[in-house]
């Protein structure tokens, strides 16, 4: 069982938004929680583990989630933001083919099937 270790991370907020997002990437994806919010500690410990990998951000288009990017932004400018439509607001109910595409769009590698209407 020689699993390959994911390259590449992507940072949600809550366990919908993950279940959401592993399902469409097709790619070994490390998939991390926040959970809404993330301590300056809690931060700086996840980003001493991130150094070496390709790094995503994908949170709700809305007051905490804008909160959230900001401080990552901060912290870990290396980080690459991906954004869903404001009119889906969150990540969790947003289309599985925007999602998709969003995804894509980062060249992560996902299941085509969700690509449809």
């Amino acid at each position: 069982m020689n699993e390959a270790i994911p390259e590449k991370v992507i940072i949600v907020e809550g366990k919908s938004d993950k279940t959401k997002v592993k399902n469409i990437i097709r790619e070994p994806v490390e998939i991390i929680c926040t959970n809404g919010t993330i301590s300056i500690t809690k931060l700086d410990e996840l980003i001493d583990t991130l150094f070496d990998k390709d790094v995503y951000i994908l949170v709700d288009a809305d007051s905490a989630g804008e909160k959230l990017r900001k401080q990552f932004k901060r912290e870990f400018p290396e980080a690459e933001h991906l954004y869903i439509d404001r009119m889906y607001r969150e990540v969790a109910t947003a289309p599985e083919h925007h999602l998709a595409t969003v995804l894509l769009g980062a060249n992560i590698d996902i299941y085509t099937q969700y690509l449809d209407r």
